[in-house]
């Protein structure tokens, strides 16, 4: 191992941790040698099955992003799926050779291994993700009114792709090299693999009591799970939201403000849907100490913070729900954007309607976990890195520093260092990636005239380029996610206020390239588990960019002129572009009203920047006792975990996060730990299992029953119960005084 790639002294690792990662990785069916080194990876049979599932899967989750209720194609779904065509073609298709242009290829070379398997499961991971691209342009089109045309769309779109594919690149070495960085949220993708490859999974099971092979395990808790989901997804949907204290006393508001899993706090976390449980994260795929420091977070601030607030009714949170994820007026109604905007189609605020009408307000959940901890987190990060990873960063930016002064300076001594030929790709390469992205974005915003300006990519560049590798690496230890969202809203609504345009385009450029990164350098890891080539990733990696941009901007396009009354509350089987319009209002609050107004004295609101300071303080307090008590449980906190863990609330609520917090502890810490055998052998497999059988159960029912129009008759105490609760319907706490508002 390099010297750059050992970790650093406040990561030293002990026999314990390598004896603990090792486990991990054998649990998830990854060796430590390359059992296909004779076999090639880009063979014909790999790029047709990729680009098949890429084109298929792209144009189906682009389309579902537009409907209400969504449903994606999970890659997990495209991973299993792609095994029994491959098998089909290895059965099926001769071993001949063709030409194509100046290359010759054989149609069957040798048996579908586990590198193609994983390349076609990496092309099609990027062009299924289309969440927070394609409604970027969706706003823009539909909500904003701004027409670009097919130039501008697919520029930008690979601007987001370019930007956040360099970020991966350029930080390989601090977080994808380095072994102790595992990545958890890849080993039940490695477990499947594992067991589809293996032709019965494990040949002898770990467990002493067990002896059911992992592929014999996978396929039974596969087909129970597919089966048990047309229960909570459509037959009795109540068990997904078991709350049987509210449906006892549906009237109650305390009753169901305490135990409501909708609007309440959920403190009876019980649910018999794996969506339900899974909504974060699979609590798998997490390890303990972080599921614990989310936990913890979940008792403090929402079960101690968030009540005590909510029952003194601090910011007038006692007339609104407990829980929600949407903004009030001062009726108690959702807020209406539409009175507060002038007359034309710039999108500006009237401030005389604005004075009117009502400021802003928000639920306790929603001002605590999408503000105040959100802005907590982002000082967090940056002092947690500075403490904990800092000599690491140095190291990383020192080396090819180095590299660059030898040979621009034509130092043979340090030229003769450098080696001819290494398993990475040229850095060059990813830094023309970024040259690339920055180029598209900012010709698309100068000449399309859009608000944001050439300054505004660069400032936002720089935000993604300053938090990308605190929020990457927290995901690749903990699989958890960190968002920076909110911040990117607060900077681009005070720098260009009245113009949610410009917001809208300057949270795309600072956050959602992160959101890229993070998926590319999580595919890189995955591929060094199989030992495939830097320069084939780099390869498939940009063909898959590629077919997500054309697949998005194509069917987008395609939907718009075709699909009746779209993005309107008219739209045929539901294509009210939900995702779309929820962020169109968003950046209509923070680029019209904008957090001037927002944050101004009177609301109340500008407290919540004090947190600013036990989110830069905390983690040297932490970081000090982890110093002075080395083996104590100090060493498993993690200030951006405990901050910032809880940001998918809302929509997420208490319940999601308990009963996640249960699976994952008992799986995590107790299985682990008392029955270690068993755990080694299934408890990925069981992750993979679960999944994947979701995935297709709801991409089934989907079809199956709510396209055709089957539901829309179906109804009995089982779909109706939790619905006639004053959990489902966000009862307040207070009830409005006298003169209808407060």
């Amino acid at each position: 191992m390099d010297k750059q790639h050992l970790p650093s002294a406040s990561q030293a690792q002990t026999p314990d941790d390598v004896n603990s990662i090792d486990e991990e990785l054998s649990a998830a069916h990854i060796v430590l040698e390359d059992e296909n080194a004779s076999q090639g990876a880009l063979t014909l049979r790999m790029w047709v099955i990729g680009v098949v599932f890429s084109i298929v899967g792209c144009g189906l989750n682009t389309i579902f992003e537009l409907r209400s209720p969504s449903i994606s194609i999970a890659k997990s779904t495209a991973q299993l799926l792609a095994f029994p065509v491959a098998r089909l073609w290895d059965r099926w298709v001769p071993n001949c050779e063709v030409t194509i242009w100046r290359w010759k290829l054989r149609l069957n070379p040798h048996p579908f291994n586990k590198k193609e398997h994983t390349l076609i499961f990496i092309m099609a991971n990027i062009s299924f993700y289309t969440r927070m691209t394609v409604d970027l342009l969706i706003e823009q089109k539909m909500f904003f009114g701004k027409e670009t045309g097919w130039g501008f769309e697919i520029m930008m779109i690979l601007a987001l792709y370019l930007i956040g594919f360099a970020f991966s690149g350029l930080t390989r070495s601090t977080l994808i090299k380095p072994r102790d960085i595992i990545w958890p949220g890849i080993l039940s993708t490695t477990a499947l693999t594992g067991v589809l490859h293996r032709h019965g999974g494990l040949e002898n099971a770990s467990s002493s009591s067990w002896k059911v092979s992992g592929f014999t395990f996978f396929s039974v808790v596969f087909f129970a799970s597919f089966c048990w989901y047309w229960l909570p997804g459509f037959l009795f949907p109540a068990l997904s939201y078991f709350s049987f204290p509210c449906w006892i006393n549906p009237s109650n508001r305390l009753v169901n403000q305490l135990f409501g899993v909708s609007s309440g706090m959920g403190l009876l976390p019980l649910t018999l849907d794996w969506s339900q449980v899974a909504y974060v994260t699979s609590p798998l795929l997490v390890p303990f100490w972080a599921i614990a420091n989310v936990a913890i977070s979940l008792v403090f601030w929402v079960y101690i913070v968030a009540t005590a607030c909510y029952y003194m009714n601090v910011w007038n949170v006692g007339y609104l729900p407990f829980q929600s994820s949407s903004i009030y007026d001062n009726t108690g109604n959702i807020y209406n954007v539409s009175k507060i905007l002038a007359e034309g189609d710039m999108f500006q605020l009237d401030v005389s309607k604005y004075e009117s009408y009502s400021p802003v307000f928000m639920p306790i959940t929603y001002a605590l976990n999408s503000f105040a901890l959100a802005i907590a987190t982002l000082a967090s990060l940056i002092v947690w890195v500075s403490l904990e990873h800092g000599d690491v960063l140095l190291a990383a930016m020192k080396k090819p520093w180095d590299i660059t002064r030898a040979l621009w300076w034509n130092d043979s001594k340090n030229v003769k260092e450098i080696p001819k030929k290494t398993e990475d790709v040229p850095m060059w390469w990813y830094t023309v990636c970024l040259v690339l992205g920055l180029f598209f974005a900012i010709f698309s915003i100068e000449f399309w005239d859009l608000d944001l300006r050439w300054y505004g990519v660069i400032f936002s560049f720089l935000i993604s380029g300053i938090f990308y590798y605190p929020v990457t690496l927290i995901y690749a230890t903990a699989n958890l996610k960190v968002g920076i969202e909110i911040f990117c809203r607060i900077v681009g609504g005070f720098l260009w206020e009245g113009k949610p345009l410009a917001n809208n385009w300057f949270v795309g450029l600072g956050y959602t390239t992160i959101l890229n990164g993070l998926s590319f350098s999580q595919d890189m890891k995955l591929c060094s588990y199989y030992f495939i080539k830097a320069e084939v990733v780099f390869l498939v990696q940009c063909v898959g960019i590629g077919i997500g941009t054309i697949g998005q901007v194509s069917v987008m396009n395609w939907a718009l002129g075709h699909i009746k009354g779209i993005c309107t509350t008219d739209a045929i089987n539901g294509f009210s572009c939900p995702f779309a319009r929820t962020d169109f209002n968003t950046s209509i609050i923070w680029g019209a009203i904008g957090p001037r107004r927002f944050f101004s004295v009177a609301s109340g609101y500008r407290s919540l920047f004090y947190i600013l300071i036990l989110g830069g303080t905390l983690p040297m307090v932490v970081n000090l006792l982890k110093r002075r008590y080395p083996k104590s449980m100090w060493k498993y906190v993690n200030v951006p975990l405990f901050l910032g863990g809880l940001n998918y609330i809302p929509p997420a609520t208490g319940m999601n996060y308990g009963s996640w917090a249960i699976v994952g502890l008992v799986f995590g810490y107790y299985i682990r730990r008392n029955h270690n055998a068993w755990w080694r052998s299934y408890n990925y497999v069981l992750g993979s299992a679960f999944d994947s059988s979701v995935s297709l159960a709801g991409l089934v029912i989907f079809f199956a029953v709510f396209y055709t129009g089957v539901s829309q008759d179906f109804s009995w105490w089982g779909t109706e119960v939790y619905k006639n609760t004053c959990d489902y319907k966000g009862c307040p706490n207070l009830s409005l005084p006298q003169g209808g508002h407060f």
